[in-house]
């Protein structure tokens, strides 16, 4: 699954077509590999697990999700806020 995030690419994603189609092929075809190799009693004990968790609710952990906005947010801000001010800068 290191290939889905990795930025070496077997066809560079800038090639029309090509370079996307590769992505569409080899990351569903790994994920299946990777299912496949899960025993399949470890994949019933997790599948009931996740069971048992959301038939007690849905879990409300929001810490998690709170940090990851913010840490785009941030980001967001830092790639445009150096662009806006340049843009100001050339109107005035």
């Amino acid at each position: 699954m290191a290939y889905a995030v990795s930025p070496i690419d077997l066809i560079p994603d800038f090639i029309p077509v090509i370079g996307l189609l590769d992505d569409m092929i080899i990351v569903p075809l790994g994920l299946a590999l990777a299912l496949k190799m899960i025993p399949r009693e470890v994949m019933e004990e997790h599948r009931r697990e996740a069971r048992g968790r959301l038939a007690e609710g849905v879990p409300r952990r929001w810490v998690g999700a709170i940090v990851v906005i913010c840490i785009w947010i941030l980001l967001l801000w830092l790639v445009a806020y150096p662009i806006v001010r340049k843009l100001a800068g050339k109107m005035s």
